[in-house]
C-alpha cells in the first residue's frame, strides 16, 4: 500500500535526506504536497506546494505528514493529528512538557529519532538485553552544518519576517513554559536590589537566561536529544543528573558535559557534546560497558546516506579477548521511514511516540536545571520543578 505523504518544512534535512529517500522508496510512499514558509522555495521543488502549513493540512489529499520544520513542533503535530493524519515528527516534538502532553490522539504519532533505527544500535540493544550496564557514554564532535552539507548543494529559503513571526512567538511561549518568563526570572526582584545595580544585574541575568534558552532549545533538544533517546532505548531515562558543565562561557554553541545515574541499577552515564566549527568531520561515539565486555558504535555524519555505523563488540572467550566488528550499509533514515510505513499500514508501534518524547524533554530539563543550579543562574517554569 502506498502512503501519500506531505512534507512540512523544506530545509537541509528535507533536501539531503527525506526527499531523496522518499523518491527512492516509491514502493512505499508518494509525495503528495510540500510546504515551506518561503513560497518561492516551496514552488522550486516541482511538487504541489503550500506556504502555510495549516492551509496544507486543511486542503488534504494525503494520508500522513512528515514534520521537519525548525523549532518546536507541538502545535503543528496536534493540528495534524486532530485532522486524522498519521505524523512522523522530527525532533524536538515540543519545547515544553505541557505542550507535548497536550497533544491529543497520540496513537498516530511517531517521533523521528532515526539513530534508534540504526542497525548498529538495534544490534546493541539485542546484545545487551537485560545485562546490567556499568557505564554508558556518548561523545559528539560537531562541525558546522554547512561543512557537513557541502556535498548536498541544498537550497536556502528566505521566508518573510511576517510569515515567521507567529511560529517564533509560539516557540517563545513554549520556552517560557519550560524555563520561565525572562522578565519574571531575571527581573530586579530576583536580586532584592534597588537602583542602577539592580538594573545592571537584571540585564546580565536576562542575557544569561536568554543564553540558557538557546542552550536548551538549540543544543540539548536540538541535537543532544539524539543521545538522550539512545540512552533511554538502551538503559532507560535517568532520574538523576548530578553534574552539567558548559564551556567556553563566551562561545555559542559551546561544549556540554552531563553526568548522572542510570535508572534501576548501579550504572552511570556521561554525555559529551562539542561544537567545533572547523572540525574535519562529524563524529559520534556511543559506548556501553558491562561486567563482561563493551559495545561501541561509531556514527558518521547523519547526512551521508548509507554510510555505515561501525559497531565493535568486545568480549572474552576463554582466555582470549575477542573483538567482533559489524558494518551494515542499510540507512537508518530509510529504516525509520519503512517503520513509519508499517506503523501506518499495519499498526506496528514505533520505538518512540509522544510519551517517550516527554521523557526525553524531562531529561533535557533536568540537565538545564542542574547546570543553572551549579552556575548560579535563576530559572523558572517546568525546569524549576524538582
Amino acid at each position: 500500500m502506498h502512503v501519500k505523504v506531505a512534507l512540512l518544512g523544506l530545509g537541509a534535512v528535507a533536501q539531503a535526506v527525506y526527499l531523496p529517500l522518499l523518491t527512492r522508496r516509491r514502493d512505499l510512499f508518494e509525495i503528495a504536497a510540500v510546504c515551506d514558509l518561503d513560497p518561492a522555495h516551496a514552488a522550486s521543488f516541482g511538487l504541489p506546494w503550500y506556504d502555510d502549513p495549516y492551509a496544507m493540512l486543511a486542503a488534504g489529499g494525503f494520508d500522513a505528514v512528515i514534520v521537519i520544520s525548525p523549532g518546536s513542533h507541538g502545535a503543528l503535530v496536534a493540528a495534524a493529528l486532530e485532522l486524522g493524519y498519521w505524523v512522523l515528527c522530527e525532533k524536538p516534538l515540543a519545547y515544553s512538557k505541557a505542550e507535548a502532553e497536550a497533544i491529543d490522539k497520540p496513537e498516530r504519532l511517531m517521533v523521528a529519532y532515526m539513530k534508534q533505527y540504526d542497525p548498529a544500535v538495534q544490534r546493541m540493544a539485542e546484545q545487551l538485553g537485560d545485562t546490567p550496564i556499568r557505564h554508558l557514554e556518548t561523545r559528539v564532535l560537531h562541525p558546522t552544518e554547512e561543512s557537513q552539507l557541502l556535498f548536498a548543494r541544498v537550497r536556502g529559503a528566505r521566508p518573510q519576517a511576517t510569515a515567521i513571526a507567529p511560529f517564533a512567538e509560539a516557540d517563545e511561549r513554549a520556552l517560557d513554559a519550560a524555563l520561565g518568563d525572562p522578565d519574571t526570572v531575571s527581573g530586579p526582584e530576583t536580586y532584592a536590589l534597588e537602583g542602577p545595580d539592580a538594573l545592571r544585574d537584571a540585564a546580565a541575568a536576562r542575557g544569561a537566561h536568554e543564553r540558557l534558552r538557546r542552550l536548551y532549545a538549540q543544543v540539548v533538544l536540538g541535537s543532544m536529544v539524539h543521545d538522550i533517546s539512545l540512552m533511554r532505548l538502551l538503559a532507560g531515562s535517568p532520574e538523576i543528573v548530578d553534574h552539567a558543565a558548559v564551556w567556553p562561557v563566551a562561545t555559542f554553541p559551546p561544549s556540554v558535559e552531563v553526568t548522572g545515574a542510570l535508572p534501576d541499577n548501579d550504572g552511570r552515564f556521561a554525555l559529551r557534546w562539542h561544537f567545533l566549527p572547523s572540525y574535519p568531520a562529524y563524529r559520534q561515539t556511543l559506548a556501553v560497558h558491562h561486567d563482561h565486555g563493551s559495545l561501541r558504535a561509531d556514527f558518521p555524519s547523519p547526512y551521508l546516506l548509507n554510510a555505515p555505523t561501525t559497531l565493535t563488540i568486545t568480549a572474552r572467550v576463554g582466555t582470549t579477548e575477542q573483538k567482533t566488528v559489524y558494518r551494515e550499509v542499510s540507512e537508518a533514515f530509510e529504516r525509520q521511514l519503512a517503520a513509519f510505513h508499517r506503523f501506518v499500514t499495519e499498526g506496528e508501534p514505533p520505538i518512540s511516540g509522544r510519551d517517550e518524547a516527554v521523557r526525553d524533554i524531562t531529561t533535557a530539563q533536568r540537565i538545564i536545571r542542574r547546570y543553572a543550579a551549579l552556575a548560579g543562574l535563576p530559572i523558572g517554569g517546568e525546569c524549576a520543578d524538582p
